[in-house]
């Protein structure tokens, strides 16, 4: 019963705080956060006045992006938690039959996933299957293989 209660309060904070912080941040205009140099070996010195001007409100209406590489801890990130990360569809390179335990996937897109539990699938054997990696609700990533009945949590290595 208590917990009913609380989700409203919890949902509107969680709305709230990601408007308050956008708010505190204020567009700076490139001119005045870069220096002479770094604004002509961009070429931005080429833009007329206007379009320097469309170029600089188009900035202010997206949002300030902080990229990641490695968390606090020296390991890579790829995805920000709080990023809604649509699913990725690929292919797994070459033959599965199925998750070890301690499987490591190559995508053909070039990412890395390795499996993060000691569970044993046995799916049917094929070469280079589709396989659609999602986020569970809990924000871990969970790889569904076709030709397998079970999905199996992993993580991004690469």
């Amino acid at each position: 019963m208590r917990l009913a209660r609380l989700l409203p309060l919890l949902f509107s904070a969680a709305l709230v705080v990601p408007m308050v912080s956008l708010a505190a941040d204020q567009y700076v205009p490139l001119q005045q956060r870069m220096t002479p140099e770094e604004f002509k070996a961009a070429g931005l010195d080429k833009l007329s006045p206007d379009e320097l001007k469309t170029l600089d409100t188009w900035l202010s209406g997206h949002g300030k992006v902080v990229t990641k590489t490695v968390d606090q801890e020296g390991k890579p990130v790829f995805y920000p938690s709080s990023e809604k990360a649509g699913p990725i569809q690929a292919h797994v390179q070459g033959g599965f039959s199925g998750f070890s335990g301690h499987t490591q996937l190559t995508l053909d897109n070039g990412q890395v996933w390795q499996q993060v539990d000691s569970t044993k699938l046995s799916c049917m054997t094929s070469q280079n299957p589709k396989i659609t990696i999602r986020r569970s609700l809990m924000g871990n990533w969970l790889a569904d293989v076709n030709g397998c009945n079970d999905t199996a949590p992993l993580t991004r290595v690469k």
